[in-house]
């Protein structure tokens, strides 16, 4: 029997500390595999801006392992019904001892692995899943009652106690291998978007420039937060004018870094401390803790899998439908210069300050009374960064159906977020640049003259008024 062993790449582009490469080079030589299921991906709601990022990663991929003479196979699918068949022709079609893949949470993609076990077992062929994105799989943090937690902070808490070295060690990375007699797949030009597939606004693309794929854009981003803005992360996360975030969350998602990478890197400017020592990196640190929190949340609720509130007692809140609200809000036309700015840097660049994901998804949710899954879907529909779980959880926790431990009158006033975050309103001038000229403290919220005078609209919807209709309807499913 042959001992080429195939691995499944999906949401894990990288050659390095991959835990299902690492452990099938370890048996034999290896082939590499990946199948663009595109339609299915739609269906998901991975806009164009995701799935060119994906494809630009697959491409990058290729290159990295063809440094190690590992050849890359690639096929159109469409769908993850056809991956069964597709992973066991590439297994016979290279004579492979078993299939290798790193384990993914969200429901149709863990339907999806285990039909493809099924038929690996009829068809004798051995097949292995690897715990790879988080630390902790699904069901092994789990409260004093043995039940998946509902609230971060605890799960963080219980995160940091049984957190451990073999769980943050890096996987090796495969030796160059003798070349095999298989050659790579060519990997075609990304085809445009088949619009009888997309449910979005819009189905327009940003350049590539500002979103490298593959490993190596991945830890020079790294390494850049840590050169230049870790030490301040905690201070300056919240201000979207400044750039003080990590931009890891696309690379993350697509798995071109993986977490372990991240904390390694952590622990080596921090005196070797997650929790603690410096506040910017450990306040970072609770971020890609939050990440994993939601991934748990998929697997031990998954109604929220299947488009359904977390908390099961806002099933029935009455949302308000209105297309022109809904418009105004995705087109960045609410009146509000914040949650506007911010709606136009998501359209125009693919991504969006996680501030300001809380501010606008509190806005359509609580201020326009609009259902939280529309937004969901439109996001998801433009991010770079898309991953199902963190949007879920993050659109929920902000809709107050979600894991918010806050109550449900937790409401953001828009134009307070504005003045405290970004309290010379230079994120706002820079997106909204029919008020670039007016004095910094009015362009937090332009008078009806200025309005007038730069064409910006007036308000969709009065702050108060929003918030006890918001209320209101909350308090009716008691």
């Amino acid at each position: 029997m042959s001992s080429v062993q195939l691995v499944w790449f999906r949401n894990d582009l990288r050659t390095l500390d991959h835990s299902a490469l690492s452990a099938a080079a370890a048996k034999g030589p290896v082939v590499g595999i990946h199948l663009a299921c595109r339609r299915q991906w739609r269906s998901h709601d991975h806009g164009a801006n995701k799935i060119s990022f994906l494809h630009r990663g697959v491409v990058a991929l290729q290159k990295e392992l063809a440094a190690l003479d590992i050849p890359l196979l690639y096929a159109d699918i469409h769908d993850f019904a056809a991956a069964p068949k597709a992973l066991l022709d590439a297994a016979r079609r290279c004579d492979a001892e078993a299939l290798h893949f790193n384990r993914e949470y969200p429901l149709d993609e863990r339907v999806r692995d285990e039909k493809v076990a099924d038929a690996f077992e009829q068809a004798g062929i051995s097949s292995f899943s690897y715990a790879d994105h988080i630390a902790f799989e699904p069901g092994e943090l789990l409260t004093g009652q043995d039940e998946y937690y509902k609230v971060f902070t605890p799960f963080a808490k219980a995160w940091h106690q049984r957190i451990d070295a073999d769980q943050l060690a890096l996987r090796d990375t495969p030796r160059r291998q003798t070349r095999l007699d298989i050659a790579s797949d060519p990997i075609p030009e990304l085809p445009e978007p088949d619009r009888s597939d997309i449910v979005s606004t819009s189905s327009s693309r940003v350049e590539d420039e500002p979103w490298p794929a593959g490993q190596e854009a991945a830890a020079d981003r790294l390494s850049h937060f840590l050169k230049q803005r870790a030490r301040r992360y905690d201070n300056d996360r919240d201000f979207p004018a400044v750039a003080g975030t990590s931009e890891l969350s696309a690379y993350l998602s697509a798995g071109m870094i993986s977490y372990r990478q991240c904390l390694q890197a952590v622990m080596a400017n921090n005196g070797g401390h997650l929790a603690d020592g410096d506040a910017g990196l450990a306040s970072w640190t609770n971020e890609l803790v939050w990440r994993e929190f939601y991934q748990h949340i998929a697997v031990g609720f998954p109604r929220v899998c299947r488009r359904r509130p977390f908390k099961l007692e806002t099933e029935k809140l009455n949302w308000r439908y209105s297309d022109k609200d809904f418009e105004a809000w995705c087109e960045g036309r609410t009146g509000y210069p914040l949650v506007d700015a911010a709606m136009r840097q998501l359209v125009a660049t693919g991504w969006m300050h996680n501030r300001l994901r809380m501010v606008t998804a509190m806005f359509l949710s609580k201020h326009l009374l609009l259902d939280w899954r529309r937004g969901e879907s439109f996001f998801m529909q433009q991010l770079v960064d898309g991953d199902f779980a963190s949007n879920n959880g993050g659109w929920q926790w902000a809709a107050s159906t979600g894991t918010d431990a806050a109550p449900y009158f937790r409401i953001f006033n828009p134009t307070t977020q504005s003045q405290r975050f970004d309290p010379d309103a230079r994120f706002i001038a820079r997106w909204l640049p029919e008020l670039a000229d007016l004095p910094a403290k009015h362009r937090h919220q332009p008078s009806p003259e200025q309005r007038h005078q730069t064409g910006y609209p007036a308000p969709i919807v009065d702050h108060r008024r929003a918030r006890e209709r918001a209320l209101e309807a909350f308090k009716n499913l008691s």
